[in-house]
């Protein structure tokens, strides 16, 4: 049975694969089919922007769909960048661009005043307009520089102090135990398992 990730991130599409494998779904993407991302992310929490993405591609394909939202929120920024995290250094931004910006504005905040969290809402839909909600979240703290090949995001800058290190100096297969992303599969996992 073919489960439409809606995504043009390979990345993204990845970790899925990954934090799915062994349901039985043949895992596809947006590139996959031929399509780009074609909704507007207007919702005002992660809950709404990932079910407007589930919804649309399932009832464009006809495929069950999982759609995610997550973003970073950070508390001396009153929940910046939020929602607008992927835009949050305009819409043709490199990761490098936001996370460069978000140091910049935190650049005279002490360390102990920059928690942090990603924060992950996956959706999944079926052609029939049901569907289902998952949530997940990973505290942490913004570093001062980025640091760590691995990852993408915001994972360079988010620190981890439990493990002395960012997301991105974790190896994938910690980071999928542990992300945001990771425990909000967790529990569409589960769905998935239920409603197949």
């Amino acid at each position: 049975m073919k489960l439409l990730v809606a995504t043009s991130n390979e990345g993204k599409k990845a970790e899925f694969a990954s934090l799915l494998a062994g349901l039985g779904y043949e895992l596809v993407s947006l590139s996959d089919l031929g399509l780009t991302p074609s909704v507007d992310e207007t919702g005002n929490t992660f809950e709404e922007n990932a079910l407007l993405k589930a919804q649309h591609y399932a009832a464009l394909t006809g495929l069950v769909t999982l759609a995610d939202d997550s973003g970073l929120e950070v508390d001396a920024l009153q929940g910046e960048p939020g929602v607008r995290s992927a835009r949050y250094a305009g819409e043709q931004a490199s990761d490098q661009d936001r996370y460069h910006l978000l140091l910049a504005r935190l650049q005279d905040v002490p360390l102990a005043k920059r928690g942090a969290r990603f924060r992950c809402a996956i959706a999944i839909a079926w052609p029939d307009g049901h569907w289902q909600m998952a949530q997940g979240a990973c505290e942490g703290i913004i570093a001062t520089e980025p640091r760590g090949c691995y990852g993408f995001g915001y994972d360079p800058v988010f620190y981890l102090p439990e493990f002395h290190a960012t997301m991105a100096e974790l190896a994938p297969e910690i980071k999928n135990r542990i992300s945001h992303r990771a425990r909000a599969a967790q529990a569409a996992r589960r769905l998935l398992q239920t409603l197949k």
